[in-house]
């Protein structure tokens, strides 16, 4: 159930094969597209509506590629952002964690899905969440880098055309809607905390950066050291925004993604919204600038 929602675009999170509060909201939303009760429950009705789409199977084994192992990766993560700031990339910390996001789960999953022995070389067969998607025809006009990153992350080429954003404060998710106001899209979201609360009203996306380079001002974290300098940390999946910002008309905040994706729903941030690095990147793909972007509580 949570390989086709997440194919339908109803991100349930982390491919976990778990139930929990990210797969209520899934159900919810893919409820609401389909005009049904929104029980947020595996009930028949909503069984029958997924049916059709049984096709993508829950799980897909696949031999490893040269490609799917390439880093460069930093293992440890040096937490002090003047050391990070350091590094060519804040790229993964292991293969693992790249094929992880890769297929929208954890290394921890993929364990469980094989075996701690199972070797991580070319060729080795694994099973994996079968997160592949349609195509990976990106739009050539995209940067290559992004398109790269795209295809990393297995992004299907094909998505809806968003016209609204709605941020729900309440729910933790963040709906897409297309010119008729119909949901085409919803993922799982951490957004604000006591300290930086969600800027509830109606702004604008801006437009997004692909991969973007983190400029750390400590004078914008109210959890900072007194000690802390300003820091550019350079671009990576474990950056502090994750592979993509989009870029708000609220000055400092933004819709990005994340180095931890099993915290979306489950921790609070800086103010801005917070996605697991694939759903940012899906989202990044059907929206235009000049969005709206509508925060309620």
């Amino acid at each position: 159930m949570q390989v086709i929602l997440d194919h339908l675009g109803f991100s349930p999170g982390v491919l976990d094969g778990r139930p929990g509060k990210s797969l209520v909201a899934a159900l919810k939303g893919f409820q609401e597209a389909q005009g049904l009760p929104t029980t947020g429950a595996m009930d028949p009705v909503t069984l029958r509506a997924l049916y059709p789409h049984r096709a993508w199977r829950p799980t897909q084994t696949i031999a490893l590629t040269s490609e799917m192992l390439a880093g460069p990766f930093v293992n440890p993560m040096p937490k002090d952002p003047q050391v990070q700031a350091k590094l060519p990339a804040l790229g993964y910390r292991s293969a693992m964690e790249k094929l992880g996001e890769m297929f929208h789960t954890t290394p921890a999953v993929l364990i469980e899905l094989n075996s701690p022995t199972t070797r991580l070389v070319a060729g080795s067969k694994v099973v994996f969440p079968n997160a592949v998607p349609a195509s990976l025809t990106y739009d050539p006009k995209l940067p290559e880098k992004w398109r790269a990153t795209l295809a990393s992350l297995n992004i299907n080429a094909e998505q809806p055309v968003g016209a609204k954003i709605v941020v729900d404060k309440s729910d933790e998710v963040l709906r897409v809607l297309d010119k008729d106001g119909k949901l085409v899209a919803q993922f799982m979201a951490t957004m604000g905390s006591k300290h930086d609360p969600l800027p509830i009203g109606t702004w604008k996306i801006l437009g997004p950066s692909y991969n973007p380079p983190f400029h750390y001002n400590p004078a914008l974290f109210w959890d900072a050291k007194a000690s802390a300098k300003a820091a550019l940390l350079p671009p990576g999946p474990n950056g502090p925004v994750g592979v993509v910002w989009l870029d708000l008309s609220k000055p400092h905040y933004g819709i990005h993604g994340t180095p931890e994706p099993s915290t979306i729903g489950r921790a609070e941030s800086h103010g801005c919204i917070r996605l697991t690095n694939w759903d940012a990147a899906r989202l990044a793909m059907m929206i235009k600038p000049g969005t709206p972007a509508v925060f309620q509580p």
